[in-house]
């Protein structure tokens, strides 16, 4: 029989050799050694020994088998894990699970038929359904900061109670729905006990702290926010979602920004949002206006200067099936006066009430720093607080119109009268004088101790000061008048540089007082009003003795009269000497002069040389300033132009660079 050949025999080029390239190099059993690497030749010239090929069959086998079961196992695992998310989805919505919120991505990871069955059933167990259009966006924007305010009847204040809902299943969320005062919580509660407890059941409701409890452990808090030191009710707390319900009630925004540092969460799962809601007008509206819909088109999304995403969504009654649909609320809103119709029922942002200053226009009032003359008076008004702040308001006065131009503030709380004087001191280094000032009365008194007071510290560090007028209502109406506007393009009696913040601000957005509506709320921010209204009570003019000759020349004209002086006191009408006045030569030269010298030397020439005057007018030293005009002289001129005794005229006058034009030289 036959003996089997080996590897070896068959396919030697397979094998290592010796030198001589015949002999096999061998192992240490005795058998040739192989080649390193595939042996040569393509892969279908390469022929296993039947026992090879048959072990690298069987260990393919083997591993096909290990990978159909592992891709069988994931399988199963994806299927386990789906399962699960649809069983936790089902269980949600069959309550069993502290009425968690379904969410529509979840839906769609149930089976089809599951998904028709839901659909078929939803509307039987909605509590809530958002009208479409703003409504719906507001509840679905994913903007940090977001305002949903227009007209009335819009859906705003039920849209405000729900969105807190979106973790009412999360235990570390925490909620707080806010409103200017606790009468107006009252309607936000009362809406909340018909929708809460149908949408959670089992959520309590504790009366005193205003506090929803919900089975998953999350809180909604209700609370109010009256005046700017309320916030500090909410200091050290945190929120993961706060919102208020007509937010411009809220004079300022300070308490907004207040409460926005408020705004975190330990839960990774929860966004932090703020949610506001507003209809146009109140004493707010200025400030909510610039931080929501001036920086951006309706509906678009911005950044804003806190680094906070942003949008505005406006609200139309249209936008509230159930109250537009048979049109007697909007006959109720038609029915308005035309400022709150326009808010009201249009929406419209661009009217405004509510503001004691309703005249105060920032395209008009507010201006771009400019340079400042050095001879324009300059005035300041002081308005001192330790515990708030203390303002101080620098003016300086337009010589040409009497225009109060504020071109500085300071602003800033826990100042002693010490600390006060020495900020006043620097920051009035680079004023050309001494400003002179008033200040709050209250800095005047005595508390208890023997030192000096707050206003005669100020005075021993070199500051002007006399005790305000405090007249409230007075100064009021005096601010009214000093932001009018007598003609359409002319310019107000107070122009504010826009480097005065805190000043802008309180003109924008301070209230009339609600028990006495001829004076502001006290309760609001009223620093910078204060030394504002302590300034303008000073009655500030321009000291400036030409504007008062000016005055009196106009007068005496009106009169049809020549008025001499100040100064050049001579003058001799008609032969008749007045004042001081040398004895001269009758002839037909008429003298005008602005300097009784000049007169005096001038005239007496002429007589030594034989030629007469007919008149002498002596028309004061300060005529011919550019603030005066030359009035006196004007007149003395037409005056001798018309008499028939005069044939030549001599003007003395000397011409600088603040003199009346040459053309009457």
């Amino acid at each position: 029989m036959e003996q089997e050949k080996k590897d070896w025999e068959l396919y030697p080029e397979n094998y290592q050799t010796e030198k001589d390239g015949v002999t096999f190099k061998l192992k240490k059993d005795g058998t040739p050694k192989k080649k390193a690497g595939r042996p040569k030749g393509s892969k279908s010239n390469y022929h296993y020994h039947s026992k090879t090929k048959a072990k690298i069959n069987a260990r393919r086998a083997v591993n096909n088998k290990k990978k159909r079961i592992k891709k069988l196992q994931t399988q199963i695992s994806n299927q386990k894990q789906s399962l699960k998310k649809q069983t936790k989805v089902l269980n949600k919505l069959d309550n069993k699970t502290n009425n968690q919120v379904v969410l529509d991505t979840e839906i769609e990871q149930l089976t089809p038929s599951v998904q028709q069955e839901i659909k078929e059933n939803k509307e039987e167990n909605v509590v809530f359904h958002p009208n479409e259009g703003p409504q719906t966006d507001f509840l679905a924007a994913g903007e940090k900061d977001v305002l949903y305010g227009g007209a009335a009847g819009g859906g705003k204040s039920y849209a405000m109670l729900v969105d807190p809902l979106r973790y009412a299943h999360k235990a570390a969320h925490r909620a707080l729905i806010l409103r200017r005062s606790m009468p107006e919580l009252r309607e936000l509660i009362d809406k909340s006990r018909e929708l809460y407890p149908q949408a959670f059941p089992g959520c309590k409701f504790r009366e005193v702290e205003k506090l929803w409890n919900f089975p998953s452990g999350a809180k909604i808090e209700f609370g109010f926010l009256e005046r700017d030191a309320d916030v500090y009710r909410y200091q050290g707390q945190a929120y993961s979602w706060i919102g208020f319900d007509e937010i411009t009630h809220l004079p300022t925004e300070f308490g907004w920004n207040y409460l926005a540092s408020r705004l975190r969460t330990t839960d990774p799962e929860i966004e932090p949002y703020l949610r506001c809601t507003a209809n146009p007008g109140g004493v707010g509206a200025n400030w909510v206006k610039k931080r929501y819909i001036e920086p951006s088109e309706t509906n678009e999304s911005f950044v804003g200067s806190d680094g906070l995403t942003r949008k505005f969504i406006p609200a139309k009654l249209d936008d509230n099936p159930y109250l537009a649909k048979d049109g007697r609320y909007e006959q109720m809103l038609k029915a308005l006066p035309p400022i709150q119709r326009r808010q009201l029922l249009e929406g419209n942002w661009d009217v405004a009430e509510g503001a004691a200053f309703v005249e105060f226009d920032p395209t008009v009032h507010v201006i771009e720093p400019f340079f400042l003359p050095v001879t324009w008076e300059r005035v300041k008004g002081i308005d001192y607080g330790y515990s708030s702040e203390s303002c101080c308001l620098w003016g300086a006065i337009d010589r040409s119109d009497g225009t109060l131009i504020i071109y500085r503030e300071l602003y800033k709380k826990n100042l002693t009268g010490l600390d006060l004087g020495r900020i006043i001191t620097e920051m009035e280094v680079e004023d050309p004088f001494s400003v002179q000032g008033v200040l709050d009365t209250a800095a005047w008194a005595r508390t208890g101790t023997t030192g000096p007071t707050v206003g005669e510290t100020l005075q021993q560090l070199g500051h002007k000061l006399r005790r305000a007028d405090k007249n409230r209502i007075q100064g009021k109406i005096q601010i009214h008048e000093y932001l009018k506007v007598q003609n359409s393009g002319s310019r107000p009696k107070l122009q504010i540089f826009n480097t005065c913040p805190n000043l802008i601000r309180e003109l924008q957005s301070i209230p009339l007082s609600k028990t006495k509506p001829e004076d502001v709320d006290t309760n609001a921010s009223d620093h910078a009003y204060d030394a504002l209204r302590y300034l303008i009570m000073s009655r500030p003019r321009i000291n400036d003795p030409l504007q008062r000759i000016r005055e009196l020349k106009k007068e005496a004209k009106k009169s049809g009269l020549l008025m001499m002086g100040p100064d050049c006191g001579t003058a001799i009408l008609n032969g008749v000497p007045i004042a001081f006045a040398n004895k001269l030569l009758r002839g037909n030269i008429g003298v005008i002069g602005a300097s009784g010298t000049g007169v005096q030397e001038v005239t007496s020439l002429l007589s030594r040389n034989n030629y007469g005057v007919s008149q002498v007018i002596g028309v004061g030293g300060r005529d011919l300033e550019a603030v005066v005009g030359g009035i006196t002289t004007l007149m003395a001129i037409d005056a001798l132009a018309a008499d028939p005794q005069t044939k030549k005229i001599i003007l003395i006058a000397i011409k600088d660079q603040n003199s009346v034009p040459s053309s009457i030289g």
